[in-house]
């Protein structure tokens, strides 16, 4: 299949062929000649499937021949890194075509994003706090848009979004065209599909990497020894190419990195608190090799397209079994093998039988001398409430009311209240396991 199938414009064509696209991927080929007809599509694709084509060549095919200066298509993404790539792919593809994009969200300065507005833009990619915060102030209107785009809906919803989805919604024209697209499809996604979604078409494109070209390793270990079971894989087994690891929590990320980067790693963190210009570097530094580890929660990496990846590290393990098939599909690309290796803690067990019920085969599990999984529960036992301490004094008891002629009586000293008692290339590491 050839793109020249869709019939886009001769600018668009060319931009094809400059951007290195040679054939439609599955999902480009199953949506883009239903997005060009106008329906509204509810797709499940992981990243690197290739949707960020799917919906911008059609849209700027439908674009191009309408009216400028005025937004006519808002695409909405979970985080900053994604949006930029997003936009950066809607200015490739548009060259050529005199249609206008930007990318909008919080951490940087709102002026240059004022000055665009005012200029016109076409094209609006944007995170939804900046947004709104965009449209409460009237800084642009959305009367004008035609197409909107909800990309990775299952992150913006664990971000807790939802709610400014909804507000933003009730800026935009009734009569549109709106494209959903999500990694994985729980409840809460599908009843948004139902709410803004008219007689969509459900498009389900599985991971396109396969999982026999990943080689995947548990490594049963105690929470407090998985930084140093990480340290003595690293240097034990270096690896080519670089290595990408997931924690549970921008705290974690930050001072994973700082472990890595005191043994002497070269490493960097990628997570929500740093700045937009700390992000940036820290990714073009993954991307160009300057950083041989990345450690980033999963917010912070969605979006994150690097194809040189040969290793993903689960340090902590993801809340879904979909989310780590997921998470390791960032390796093992363009017909390149790749590992995946996953800590595995005894509260973790659940989460291991559930990733190997959606592959349908076991996971080769291996012990380091000297690394070993707690027997028991690791989560720390619930705290009970503690009684409130009695911060003010005892009432003194109603008496008589005094007229004026009458001398103040000295009052006994109240007795003391008793205090109350308080509530209290790593594989083939160590011995391989079933």
């Amino acid at each position: 299949m050839s793109f020249k199938q869709f019939q886009f414009t001769a600018e668009i064509n060319k931009n094809i062929i400059n951007c290195g696209y040679e054939n439609p991927t599955p999902i480009q080929e199953k949506s883009i000649p239903e997005v060009m007809a106008g329906k509204d599509i509810l797709g499940l694709a992981q990243t690197g499937t290739g949707k960020t084509a799917a919906f911008a060549l059609p849209i700027i095919q439908h674009l191009s021949k309408g009216s400028r200066g005025k937004v006519r298509a808002l695409i909405v993404a979970p985080t900053r890194e994604l949006a930029e790539q997003i936009n950066t792919s809607f200015k490739e593809l548009a060259v050529g075509t005199g249609l206008r994009s930007i990318a909008v969200y919080g951490g940087v300065g709102k002026n240059p994003q004022l000055n665009a507005f005012k200029q016109g833009v076409e094209i609006l990619v944007a995170c939804p706090g900046r947004l709104l915060d965009h449209l409460n102030n009237h800084d642009l209107k959305l009367n004008k848009v035609e197409t909107l785009v909800l990309d990775e809906a299952d992150q913006m919803f664990d971000m807790g979004f939802f709610p400014d989805i909804r507000r933003i919604l009730k800026h935009l024209p009734q009569k549109r065209q709106t494209l959903l697209f999500s990694a994985t499809m729980p409840a809460d996604i599908r009843k948004l599909a139902e709410d803004v979604l008219t007689d969509p078409l459900e498009i389900r494109i599985k991971m396109e990497q396969p999982l026999d070209l990943i080689t995947q390793a548990l490594y049963p270990v105690s929470k407090r020894q998985k930084a140093a079971l990480l340290l003595h894989l690293l240097e034990e087994n270096p690896t080519d190419g670089s290595t990408l690891i997931f924690t549970r929590t921008k705290y974690g990320a930050k001072n994973l990195a700082k472990k890595l980067e005191k043994a002497g790693f070269s490493a960097s963190a990628l997570q929500g608190n740093m700045s937009q210009n700390q992000r940036q570097k820290a990714l073009a530094g993954f991307r160009d090799g300057k950083f041989k580890i990345l450690v980033a929660t999963d917010i912070a990496a969605r979006g994150i397209d690097v194809s040189r990846v040969a290793q993903v590290v689960n340090f902590d393990l993801p809340s879904t079994a979909e989310a780590y098939t997921h998470r390791i599909g960032r390796t093992g690309r363009a017909e390149r093998n790749g590992h995946a290796i996953s800590f595995m803690c005894y509260d973790d067990q659940a989460m291991i039988k559930a990733i190997e019920r959606l592959q349908g085969k076991t996971i080769q599990q291996i012990t380091v001398d000297g690394f070993a999984m707690a027997e028991s529960s690791e989560q720390p036992p619930k705290q009970g409430r503690r009684p409130n301490k009695p911060n003010h004094k005892p009432k003194k008891k109603a008496g008589p009311r005094r007229t004026g002629n009458q001398k103040k009586k000295p009052e006994s000293k109240a007795k003391k209240a008793s205090p109350q008692k308080r509530s209290s290339n790593i594989f083939g590491l160590g011995k391989k396991g079933k």
